[in-house]
């Protein structure tokens, strides 16, 4: 896994990442924009997540929505977007016979919108329809609840889709002052990566529009949140099973030790050898699902475990996942194992953890998508490209020692968060478990 991908900017400054895979007969084009719903002010939450679908309703050179997708399907290629709160992205996957094609839908995509007012009427009842439908997909939900939990009445908190209320009451104005806004070359990561099959470099006329505005915006301010004790949310629902989320707060995107924090999640739940999913699921039977992650912005990020319990069963499912917080933790540095104790697993343990994240790693690099995701994620957040070799290495740095130093930092009782869906009233109930 050795590819190195070539980086350059453009004239107008958008930054161009690209990485020529000979033996592939796919391309993938992909643009990622430093815009996402945390930019929003609270009159228009959700217009990031709102204007991804509205591009697709028409551009310039392709008038309908028809247009597009009908010439997307003429050459069996797959579109599609995607919007978080620190960046919005749009990609084609075709072969690369098509990778001109690619380039020209996708610059008119984001440069060329026309925005037609009565395709934006009805894309706010699907957009509605949408919030509607994760209310009801509790195992969806339960994460964003835990990030308003987390991050309280700020726009980290808020939902991407933003609400019914802010949606309804967008108009065209709103869309162009964004787009004038944030759309800009000096925001934007181009990446160009599968089977290029040419000898010159693609041509990226189309992408080399000059900005709309003079006016420039960086990030939103940092925001601080000084968690003093455990902090609890009961979600009341009428469910036949029980969703939930566990964690604590963790490190930002860059933080110095996110390889070690990927490797911990893994061995507390990262996979179905994982310590969560052999005591949880296998020895208990308390979850259909458990499993950990870690999730990171510019200035904050959080550790959190999520499973869906028999209803009856939650509160030990929740004891049973701090017994495990409290295991890896608060044992010598020396040494650790799944019963806590020390032990000659604790390097296979550590061992297995890092293999199966460089296997994870080198399945979603299998095609153009996954590199190109990677690559212009990377420098999109980072400033840089990590290479997979890079990342590999940094993986195979991490240690025991370091494993049991950032546990004791990260799962600590003030940093503790319990967010909970489910036909639950009593509160206290609840609260009383968050001891760590």
């Amino acid at each position: 896994m050795n590819f190195k991908p070539q980086l350059q900017t453009l004239a107008n400054k958008i930054k161009l990442v690209t990485l020529d895979l000979p033996q592939s007969q796919s391309v993938t084009v992909l643009i990622m924009i430093k815009i996402g719903s945390r930019y929003e002010s609270d009159r228009l939450a959700g217009i990031s997540h709102f204007l991804e679908h509205l591009v697709f309703k028409g551009t310039q050179k392709y008038p309908t929505a028809f247009d597009l997708t009908s010439k997307v399907d003429s050459i069996g290629a797959e579109f599609n977007a995607f919007t978080g709160k620190e960046y919005t992205g749009f990609y084609i996957k075709s072969a690369s016979a098509h990778l001109q094609l690619s380039l020209d839908i996708l610059s008119q995509l984001v440069f060329h919108p026309t925005l037609p007012e009565k395709e934006m009427e009805k894309e706010k009842g699907v957009i509605c329809e949408e919030i509607n439908m994760r209310e009801d997909m509790p195992m969806a939900k339960i994460s964003e609840i835990y990030e308003l939990l987390l991050y309280g009445n700020t726009s980290l908190g808020r939902e991407i889709a933003g609400y019914k209320k802010t949606v309804k009451a967008m108009k065209k104005e709103d869309f162009i002052n964004y787009l004038q806004t944030w759309y800009k070359p000096e925001r934007m990561i181009l990446g160009i990566v599968g089977g290029l099959h040419i000898k010159e470099t693609p041509c990226l006329k189309n992408f080399t529009v000059k900005n709309n505005s003079s006016s420039i915006k960086d990030a939103p301010l940092a925001l601080t949140f000084n968690q003093e004790k455990p902090q609890l949310r009961l979600e009341y629902k009428k469910t036949e099973q029980a969703h939930f989320c566990l964690g604590v707060r963790a490190f930002p995107h860059a933080h110095k030790d996110r390889y070690v924090m990927a490797v911990l999640a893994t061995i507390l739940g990262g996979n179905m050898s994982s310590r969560l999913f052999t005591e949880v699921r296998e020895k208990r039977g308390l979850a259909y699902y458990i499993k950990s992650d870690i999730n990171t912005y510019f200035d904050h990020g959080y550790f959190v475990s999520q499973a869906g319990v028999d209803i009856n069963k939650a509160e030990e499912a929740i004891k049973v996942i701090l017994e495990e917080y409290n295991k890896i933790s608060n044992v010598p540095t020396q040494g650790w194992s799944a019963s806590g104790r020390k032990s000659q697993n604790s390097k296979l343990e550590l061992n297995r953890a890092k293999e199966y994240i460089k296997g994870k790693l080198a399945l979603s690099l299998e095609d153009s998508h996954g590199m190109a995701s990677l690559f212009v994620e990377d420098l999109l957040l980072d400033g840089k490209v990590r290479t997979p070799a890079e990342i590999i290495k940094s993986v195979e740095k991490v240690t025991i020692d370091d494993i049991s130093r950032v546990a004791k930092t990260i799962f600590v009782n003030q940093g503790l968060n319990l967010a909970v869906i489910g036909p639950y009233k009593n509160k206290e109930k609840f609260a009383k478990l968050l001891k760590l």
